[in-house]
């Protein structure tokens, strides 16, 4: 029971973890640019970003099937990188669980960037700052409560993904089953012990999460 308990904690993790960095760059570029830019179709944009806190699940993962199937442009540019399809693959976890989690980092990472008093991004930049120092040196800082905050939401929004992995990378022990699909095939089969684990392993792992997040405001 030991590695059939473990198997998917590990790889939930693992999948979280790249999940995590990827949702961070995009979220720190995008929730930056969109936060001090102004141009048409910005709603609309932004509306998109946003669409995967809305949609079922199982939209995500029919969307996600559309675009990177085997039938698709991009489905067969990376088929014919890797030589196998993305569907169904440790990768196609990465992408639905860095899909559903972005719009979490996007949202915390642009409120963070437009908190910030323009006159001190202004004076960096007249006393000879260039844009990446900018970002680097005081922008991030300045909006760093934020970030963590969404880095952390997103993280555990990753961690949690069901419906939109089960779709597009599917439930394959070892090598795509995730806490959440191991769950439900533990409930599935009735054993309701590894079931529990695995469960109680989430709200904990979520618990922490979400009271760090919770301690960094108060």
């Amino acid at each position: 029971m030991t590695t059939e308990f473990w198997s998917p904690v590990k790889l939930s993790i693992e999948i979280a973890t790249v999940s995590g960095v990827w949702v961070l760059i995009l979220g720190l570029f995008f929730g930056k640019v969109m936060a001090h830019t102004k141009f048409k179709g910005k709603t609309l944009v932004e509306t998109v970003f946003l669409l995967p806190l809305v949609l079922p699940p199982s939209v995500v993962g029919f969307l996600l099937i559309v675009i990177f199937g085997r039938n698709s442009p991009i489905g067969q540019i990376i088929e014919d990188l890797f030589n196998q399809p993305v569907m169904f693959t440790w990768g196609a976890a990465v992408i639905a669980s860095s899909v559903v989690a972005f719009p979490l980092m996007y949202q915390s990472a642009k409120t963070g960037f437009e908190a910030i008093d323009g006159e001190i991004e202004h004076a960096a930049r007249v006393d000879g700052a260039t844009e990446f120092k900018l970002f680097m040196l005081i922008s991030m800082p300045l909006a760093r409560k934020a970030i963590l905050s969404g880095a952390i939401l997103s993280f555990a929004r990753a961690l949690g993904e069901f419906g939109a992995t089960l779709m597009f990378a599917g439930n394959i022990p070892g090598k795509t089953q995730t806490i959440p699909t191991a769950i439900y095939v533990a409930i599935d089969s009735g054993n309701m012990e590894l079931a529990w684990l695995w469960v109680l392993s989430m709200i904990g792992i979520s618990f922490f999460m979400l009271l760090f997040v919770h301690s960094m405001k108060s």
